[in-house]
């Protein structure tokens, strides 16, 4: 039981995993203040409003439906997204596609690149040649 625990703790995914809910935990009080701080006043500016909770506010039936807020939301998220994917997933990626050519022979670098190129049109005509006779052939 133990060693099934250990290899579930060790695996990529749950390591990955747990950095990013604390990243992104610590990082939450940052992008707040930016909202509050930054975004919130522009916005609310330009709608005339002391803060984004009261801009775009609809009364339906007593019941105050407020955009402003839901455009808060929004704009937090696509920060947090930004952020996350400038600052930790395009350079970790960056890395991990030095480490992987650093890692490749030169005799692997050439033939990967031979699999990448897409067929010559003689390529495809003469493999268009085979199949045709190979369909004209008739079967013992």
């Amino acid at each position: 039981m133990l060693k099934g625990f250990r290899e579930f703790i060790l695996r990529g995914n749950v390591i990955d995993l747990a950095v990013a809910v604390v990243i992104g935990a610590a990082f939450t009080g940052v992008v707040n203040a930016i909202v509050t701080n930054i975004f919130n006043p522009l916005i609310a500016a330009i709608f005339d409003a002391s803060d984004l909770e009261n801009v775009a506010v609809v009364t339906l039936n007593g019941s105050d439906i407020k955009f402003g807020s839901v455009l808060g939301a929004l704009i937090q998220f696509l920060l947090v997204a930004v952020v996350v994917y400038f600052v930790f997933v395009l350079p970790i990626n960056h890395l991990k596609r030095a480490a992987f050519a650093i890692k490749k022979t030169p005799a692997e670098s050439i033939e990967e690149s031979k699999e990448e190129l897409p067929p010559t049109e003689t390529e495809l005509l003469i493999e268009i040649r085979d199949l045709l006779a190979r369909q004209n052939t008739p079967t013992p």
